[in-house]
């Protein structure tokens, strides 16, 4: 925290360890200690058109960025957080971890943009694995997984408010980020994986599939960054057909990572990823 280079001082990192507040499918917390292999020396903006549960976001900590995703739901619980921690927090303290609590929460429809933040975040850590799914109609279905020892961080709930206070949210499509890149800006790709890890099988963490379709409109995408001359760093999965889509001369590095997602008589291992960047690293 706090030793990453922007070329203006006004986005110097801050010295405060901000945590992600949520669990998310897919995270990149494993990618944070290989972090500086791939950054560049020097970089002005910070972009993430899928921001998910932010791990990176956070650990960079700039003072000026702009995140998006196209999980509606997601993105107001950003800004709510942003705008006003406080009545989140109220609503958070009000519901109890217990079975019962968690599956009247999981039915109901909130009125409030707060207490609809409180609820998505209530439900991703309190639910099985902090999946995030929806059924046909848009409803929420994941089951209830008990934790314990879980408790809600408050306090870092106001410190990613105060984060976020000179960060643009916007529920988007990941290609219009492309607007807000400029030269010398430093953009970070974690796609929802259209291919299971080193095979044909499909995962799905989100309501919307990424498609192997959305797959080439990112490579377009990087296309555009890197014509406004800025920096990109694309996390994806070790797949032939990746790699195929992904080849435009850049440096491809095969990182191996634990396998964080699975449920009762899951096979938890190792898996191979891909990160690719125009960025020399440090």
């Amino acid at each position: 925290m706090g030793k990453y280079e922007f070329m203006n001082a006004q986005y110097i990192t801050s010295s405060k360890k901000v945590k992600p507040f949520l669990r998310w499918a897919g995270g990149k917390r494993w990618l944070i200690k290989q972090l500086d292999d791939f950054l560049p020396i020097q970089f002005n903006h910070y972009h993430e058109p899928f921001i998910g549960g932010g791990s990176i976001f956070f650990h960079m900590n700039p003072k000026k960025a702009f995140i998006s995703d196209f999980n509606e739901e997601l993105i107001e619980t950003y800004n709510a957080i942003k705008s006003n921690p406080h009545d989140v927090i109220k609503h958070l303290k009000l519901f109890k971890n217990t079975k019962e609590e968690y599956l009247k929460i999981r039915k109901q429809n909130f009125q409030s943009p707060e207490k609809r933040a409180a609820r998505f975040i209530y439900l991703n850590q309190t639910s099985f694995n902090g999946i995030y799914r929806v059924n046909l109609k848009g409803q929420y279905n994941v089951p209830y997984g008990y934790r314990e020892k879980y408790k809600f961080d408050i306090e870092n709930i106001l410190e990613v408010s105060s984060m976020l206070e000179n960060t643009i949210i916007q529920h988007a499509d990941f290609m219009e980020c492309i607007d807000n890149v400029k030269e010398n800006d430093l953009v970070f790709l974690d796609p929802p994986y259209t291919v299971a890890h080193n095979n044909n099988g499909f995962i799905q963490y989100n309501q919307k599939i990424f498609s192997l379709d959305d797959q080439y409109r990112l490579k377009e995408l990087i296309f555009k960054i890197k014509a406004k001359k800025a920096y990109y760093i694309l996390t994806n999965a070790n797949h032939p057909k990746i790699r195929e889509i992904f080849d435009v001369g850049d440096n491809i590095t095969e990182v191996t990572r634990a396998s964080l997602i699975g449920g009762k008589g899951a096979v938890r291992g190792k898996y191979s990823e891909i990160i690719i960047t125009n960025s020399r690293g440090r």
